[in-house]
């Protein structure tokens, strides 16, 4: 399956299919196999938090390199938030934003976000697990995606 067809699946999941697809495409062949698809819609629709911990913070560390820095948290925070007119700005607001997101996140102090700080922070508050923006489905989304998907199973072999 490629990107597209992907996207197309998933719009009554999340509009957030650029992140999507790189959490779903586990080896980085720019395809999303069989099993990638199955393990990504058995996270999405039966996930456990760990699960779901561990598939957000890979989506959130946008290089792949273990951490979530302040550079990785500003562009996500600046794609995920409106935009309001003001004489103030707006990266500004969103620098504040990512060293109060450190205070309450960083718990070793290191200016960056390992899993293991990902990970605390979430179990002490289950709102920040997309604390930097959508990338699960809300529950009435994933009712829909259901009712879609399993309606009629041969609608995918002509895709």
């Amino acid at each position: 399956m490629n990107r597209k067809k992907l996207q197309k699946l998933t719009d009554t999941l999340t509009k957030n299919c650029k992140h999507l697809f790189r959490g779903f495409d586990k080896d980085n062949d720019g395809c999303v196999n069989v099993l990638e698809w199955i393990h990504g819609l058995s996270l999405f629709l039966r996930g456990s938090l760990e699960e779901k911990m561990k598939y957000c913070f890979e989506v959130f560390d946008l290089n792949g390199d273990g951490f979530i820095s302040k550079e990785e948290m500003f562009h996500m925070l600046k794609n995920s938030l409106l935009k309001q007119p003001s004489e103030e700005d707006p990266d500004e607001g969103i620098k504040d934003l990512v060293e109060i997101t450190l205070k309450k996140m960083d718990h070793d102090h290191d200016g960056k976000l390992s899993f293991a700080d990902y990970e605390l922070a979430v179990r002490e508050d289950t709102l920040l697990l997309e604390a930097f923006g959508p990338c699960l489905p809300d529950p009435k989304s994933q009712m829909e995606f259901e009712a879609q998907v399993f309606k009629d199973p041969n609608e995918f072999n002509d895709m």
